[in-house]
């Protein structure tokens, strides 16, 4: 199995104290679709790995004409040496919302498809080698590229946008508490900030945390642009919103819920808009490996070395152990069936 270590590299040299250890990359069997897909739902049921829907370019790139193509095909992954299988579809192709590891299932919210965003919730569950779908309350709004972590018991929803296309987002958040018997979401105070998409989300010691994503606002000529964010929040029921120690450069559609590993929360990889607007499309060289390390004790940032493969708009699940990437988006338009692996 090909493995790489994750070296540490820290900024800040002897200001953080002992650093992380090395943590080991492996990959996985990959997903059975050769192209692979961004934003597809992931978590963990029954004790299998399942990975829904998502979206890519299946009748050629973007910069070919090809469209994009949201899917419905589930997939579990029963053991990590083991066969993707078939489990079966979503009730409709569906991707770009925020999913978690709940209650013995994989909680999925909100999201989109090729004609509108949605605002539906329900829970995937693997149990005796079938799929089950219990619905769940509805997102007040239609949500797609929020970011979402679970907070104990309450999975916590924040910013994305509302309609296709992107050209607007919001700054709205909402939580629901997945144990209550009667559950309905509450809408919590919005960021005080620029609404945005695409924000990787966190959750740690009582607090949920957003990480940069991207605001759309229209630019030169009334076309729309993106301003790619270094901001870094965190919530808390008692203390409201409150900024944090900025980024050391903007990040995008990192893999998400962010990581918690030795004292940091990791961004690993994700878009820093350092090629936005590169041409030709298709010779784009893939987003930039770094590693940012977030220390909720001292609000500080480093830099925590490289990913072996990086990727955007793309979960990440705790599993057996380890953290999953699975797919994902490689480069723009472009998206890897790999599924990659470390270890804590």
């Amino acid at each position: 199995m090909n493995r790489l270590l994750l070296l540490n590299m820290i900024h800040a040299a002897g200001l953080l104290g002992v650093p992380c250890a090395a943590q080991e990359w492996s990959k996985l069997p990959p997903l059975p679709d050769p192209l692979g897909v961004a934003a597809p739902f992931a978590g963990v049921s029954g004790d299998a790995l399942l990975i829904a829907g998502g979206a890519n370019f299946p009748d050629g790139m973007p910069w070919e004409g090809g469209k994009k193509v949201w899917h419905d095909k589930v997939w579990v992954l029963e053991k990590p040496d083991g066969n993707w299988r078939d489990a079966g579809k979503l009730l409709r192709p569906l991707g770009y919302g925020v999913c978690v590891s709940q209650g013995g299932g994989v909680v999925c919210v909100g999201g989109s498809d090729a004609g509108r965003h949605h605002a539906d919730a329900f829970r995937l569950i693997w149990k005796n080698g079938a799929l089950i779908a219990h619905p769940l309350p509805p997102l007040p709004m239609a949500l797609s590229g929020a970011g979402g972590a679970l907070l104990g018991d309450m999975l916590i929803v924040a910013c994305g946008a509302e309609l296709p296309g992107e050209q607007a987002a919001t700054n709205r958040a909402f939580a629901l508490d997945l144990t209550a018997k009667t559950s309905a979401w509450r809408e919590l105070p919005p960021l005080p900030a620029a609404p945005r998409l695409l924000a990787a989300a966190a959750a740690h010691n009582g607090a949920f945390y957003l990480f940069g994503g991207a605001s759309p606002a229209a630019g030169a000529e009334g076309k729309m642009a993106r301003t790619y964010l270094r901001e870094a929040w965190s919530y808390r029921a008692e203390q409201g919103w409150q900024r944090l120690a900025d980024l050391p450069k903007p990040c995008v559609a990192a893999p998400s819920p962010a990581p918690f590993v030795d004292g940091k929360l990791l961004l690993l990889s994700g878009d820093d808009g350092s090629l936005a607007g590169f041409q030709p499309l298709e010779k784009h060289p893939g987003f930039p490996k770094d590693i940012l390390a977030y220390d909720p004790a001292l609000d500080r940032w480093s830099a925590l070395g490289e990913v072996p493969a990086p990727r955007a708009t793309v979960p990440c699940i705790e599993w057996r152990g380890a953290f999953i990437i699975p797919s994902g988006e490689a480069r723009p338009g472009v998206r890897s069936p790999e599924v990659w692996s470390f270890s804590k």
